[in-house]
């Protein structure tokens, strides 16, 4: 994290420093609105020309985010052209002088291998043509030079190099953004691959067995029983979208505590209270089933007591309140503190651990797990969700087939 805020600041000061140059290029003793100085008024167009150019460049280096940012790009060097290009050919190219592309990509070559800006005269027949000279400030996202941006212009400039060279270091943050949401991406997908990989197998089979001892006996509550599992595991291994909705989440885990009754009667009873304004919030795919199953796991088995398991959803306002309680067997606090610190893996199972990073990654550190327990006391296991989050949409309901 210290290392995302010095890029940001080294990203944003040099805006400011390009600011007050063009401040001093565009003054003009006339009215500016009430924005204050020219200078100020300058800085000011520069920081919202640079926050127009920033979303493209967040979703990566292609034709079609160089396209939307070069205009602005362009914008902020006041040059006559300027161009991004990746490592082998020109990606965009705002203003005139577009017919010395093939020239730009030759003279890449050095800059584009040892990660140094470089400035040249572009050769030129055309008598009408405005720019003659380029230059070249390389993009790189960690030490690695995924491109570079090119601007041109008429005649040599000192300030020129200079602030091509602090707009590519402000472009190459947002390029190192836009990787880390990416790496972000990739975790969530990896761990929910990892979630469907650790459902738990003891699970799997208990719930097999106890429909084929019904298979005799009683044929029709095999065949309800299978169902469940079916709707179940179709959930569980669904291949469309991060996120579901509460309500969905809350139907697999009435398919789950269907077979869990089905194996274990009346030793286990269950208490629902949701609140109908929540049931449409969106939330991490495979969220909340993992910690009724932990509830199941640490309050009925190893032991031939009852257990009750209460599952409460309320609505707060911003957000909905989910509280996933049990009167089992409890935790030592001090091991549970380990586990979710990743020093003690989880007995089987999705572990709690799990479910926390995932809620913390997407809604931040604020949004973990509020976890209550000690040994002999049960558990109470309470998630905050937020009923909006940018990027947090539910792929829409499941369905049976």
């Amino acid at each position: 994290m210290s290392g995302f805020v010095a890029g940001l600041c080294v990203a944003v000061l040099p805006l400011l420093a390009a600011g007050f140059w063009l401040g001093r290029r565009t003054a003009r003793p006339e009215s500016l609105g009430g924005l204050g100085t020219p200078v100020e008024h300058a800085t000011f167009q520069t920081l919202h020309t640079a926050s127009l150019a920033a979303p493209p460049l967040r979703a990566g280096l292609t034709e079609e985010t160089a396209r939307k940012s070069a205009r602005r790009l362009r914008s902020l060097l006041g040059t006559d052209a300027l161009c991004l290009t990746d490592d082998t050919h020109v990606l965009a190219w705002d203003g005139v002088g577009g017919h010395h592309r093939a020239e730009v990509m030759e003279r890449l070559t050095g800059p584009l291998e040892t990660g140094r800006g470089e400035a040249f005269p572009l050769t030129c027949d055309a008598p009408d043509c405005p720019v003659r000279w380029a230059v070249v400030a390389p993009l790189t996202v960690d030490d690695r030079v995924h491109g570079a941006l090119v601007a041109c212009a008429p005649r040599e400039s000192a300030v020129l190099v200079r602030a091509a060279g602090e707009v590519a270091r402000w472009v190459s943050v947002q390029l190192e953004l836009a990787d880390l949401d990416q790496s972000r991406t990739r975790l969530i997908e990896a761990e929910i691959k990892a979630l469907r990989a650790q459902i738990s197998p003891h699970f799997i089979f208990n719930s097999l067995a106890v429909i084929a001892s019904f298979v005799r006996t009683d044929p029709e509550r095999a065949r309800e029983l299978l169902l469940e599992f079916a709707d179940f595991t179709r959930y569980s291994f669904r291949r469309h979208g991060d996120f579901t909705t509460l309500a969905d989440e809350l139907h697999a885990i009435d398919h789950y505590l269907a077979l869990v009754r089905a194996r274990f009667g009346d030793r286990l009873s269950v208490t629902l209270q949701i609140a109908p304004e929540v049931l449409p919030v969106a939330l991490p795919f495979l969220c909340l089933q993992p910690l009724v199953e932990n509830a199941v796991k640490h309050g009925l088995e190893g032991k031939a007591d009852k257990c009750h398991i209460s599952i409460t959803a309320q609505d707060t306002g911003a957000e909905a309140l989910v509280v996933i309680e049990d009167d089992g067997a409890g935790m030592d606090p001090d091991l549970l503190r380990r586990i979710l610190a990743g020093e003690v893996s989880p007995s089987g199972g999705i572990g709690l651990s799990n479910v926390d990073d995932r809620l913390r990654q997407v809604y931040g550190d604020d949004y973990g797990l509020v976890i209550e327990t000690a040994v002999g006391a049960g558990m109470k296991v309470t998630a905050r969700l937020p009923k909006y989050q940018p990027g947090v949409h539910s792929a829409g309901r499941l369905t049976r087939e």
